[in-house]
C-alpha cells in the first residue's frame, strides 16, 4: 500500500488542492509533493474525485465519447434484450446468457456515466464515505458478475461447436438458470467480501482520488495503519480468483473449439462457428485485457492517472461496443430485428 503519493504528473491538479482549501481539507505538502497520513475514519469522511479534471483540452471529446457510449449501450443492450424476449428464435443458451450480460453492462455503465458526465461538465464530484462503498460496492458485483458470465458463455460456445448434437441437454434451460445464478451469486459475494474488508480500513485524508469512480486500486492507495499488507494479499487473492480463473476457462474453452474448427469438413460450418466465436473473443479481450491491468498490479504500481482511462474504457467504451460486436454479423439478430420492425409498421398502418 502506498501512502505517500505523488501527483507532479497532473496539470490541473493544483486547482483541484485549491478547492481542497476551500472545504477545509487539509493539502498535500508543497515541498515533498506526498500526503501526510491522517486517519479519520469518522462518518463524515468525504471524497472528493478529480475525474477528469487534470485534462481540461480533453474535457469536450470526453463528454461527447461518454454521451455516445452510454446512449449506445442504453439503446442497444435494451433493443437485444426486447429481440431475445419477443422472437422465438433466439430462445437459446447463448441469448438467455447475453441477456444477462447485456442488463449486467446497463447497470454497470448506469452506475458510472451520470456522475462522469456531470463532472466532465465542471461539476465537484464529493462523495460521503458511505456513497464512496456503495459505487465500489457496486461496481464490483457488476463487474465480477460479468466476469463469470463471460466464462459461462465461453462453456456455452464451446459446447455448441464440440459437442453439437449433445448441445441441447447439455444446456438445458434448468442447466443455464442455475449457470447464470451462480454467475450472480459469485459476483456479489466477491463484492461483499472486498467491500468490506475495505470498509473495516482507516483512510488516510486528505481523502483526494484523481479518478472519476470510487475504484479499489485508487482507494487501497489510501488506506493506513496496521494490517494493510495482509488486507492487500487477501483482495489480490479474490481479484486473482474472480479474473484469472474464468480466463484460463474461456482459454481452454476456445482451444477446444479451435481444434473442433479445424476437424472440420464443411467450410460453412467453418465459417458460422468462427463468426459465432470470433466475435466472442473479441469481447472477452476487450474487458479482460482492460480489467486485468487495472486490478492485477501492484497497488504500489498503481497510477490513477492512467488507470482511470483503462477504467474508461471497461466501465464505458465496451459496454457500448458488446451489442454491435455479438449482433453485427449475427443473421437472427437481423432477422429478428426486420420482424420487430415489420410488426410495428403493420401495427401503425392499421390504426
Amino acid at each position: 500500500m502506498v501512502m505517500n503519493r505523488s501527483f507532479s504528473d497532473g496539470s490541473g491538479l493544483t486547482s483541484s488542492h485549491n478547492r481542497l482549501n476551500k472545504y477545509g481539507d487539509r493539502p498535500p505538502s508543497k515541498h515533498s509533493g506526498s500526503f501526510l497520513p491522517q486517519a479519520n475514519h469518522s462518518t463524515e469522511e468525504r471524497f472528493l474525485l478529480l475525474s477528469f479534471s487534470d485534462w481540461p483540452a480533453l474535457q469536450p471529446a470526453l463528454f461527447a465519447l461518454v454521451l455516445l457510449c452510454y446512449l449506445l449501450t442504453l439503446a442497444g443492450n435494451s433493443t437485444l434484450v426486447l429481440l431475445a424476449v419477443r422472437d422465438p428464435r433466439l430462445h437459446t443458451p447463448m441469448y438467455y446468457f447475453l441477456c444477462h450480460l447485456e442488463l449486467v453492462d446497463a447497470g454497470f455503465t448506469t452506475s458510472v456515466a451520470p456522475a462522469l458526465l456531470a463532472s466532465l461538465c465542471g461539476a465537484e464530484l464529493w462523495l460521503p464515505r458511505a456513497g464512496c462503498l456503495a459505487q465500489l460496492c457496486t461496481s464490483l458485483a457488476l463487474g465480477s458478475v460479468e466476469c463469470l458470465l463471460r466464462a459461462v458463455m465461453a462453456l456455452d460456445r464451446a459446447a455448441a461447436v464440440v459437442h453439437p448434437l449433445r448441445h441441447a441437454k447439455l444446456a438445458s434451460p434448468r442447466r443455464c438458470r442455475a449457470l447464470a445464478c451462480a454467475a450472480w451469486l459469485g459476483g456479489l459475494a466477491n463484492s461483499a467480501a472486498q467491500s468490506a474488508l475495505l470498509a473495516a480500513r482507516p483512510l488516510c485524508a486528505p481523502h483526494l482520488l484523481n479518478h472519476f469512480i470510487c475504484e479499489l486500486p485508487a482507494l487501497l492507495q489510501l488506506a493506513c495503519g496496521g494490517g494493510r499488507d495482509a488486507t492487500e494479499r487477501r483482495m489480490f487473492a479474490a481479484l486473482v480468483v474472480i479474473l484469472l480463473l474464468p480466463s484460463a476457462v474461456i482459454l481452454a474453452s476456445y482451444g477446444a473449439v479451435a481444434r473442433a474448427i479445424c476437424g472440420m469438413r464443411s467450410w460453412g460450418g467453418r465459417r458460422k462457428a468462427l463468426g459465432t466465436c470470433g466475435s466472442h473473443l473479441t469481447a472477452v479481450c476487450l474487458f479482460y485485457g482492460s480489467a486485468i491491468y487495472t486490478y492485477l498490479q501492484p497497488t504500489r504500481r498503481y497510477d490513477q492517472g492512467r488507470g482511470k482511462f483503462a477504467s474508461l474504457f471497461y466501465t464505458v467504451v465496451t459496454p457500448a461496443l458488446n451489442p454491435l460486436i455479438y449482433t453485427l454479423r449475427n443473421k437472427e439478430v437481423k432477422g429478428a430485428a426486420r420482424k420487430l420492425l415489420g410488426s410495428v409498421g403493420r401495427g401503425q398502418a392499421g390504426r
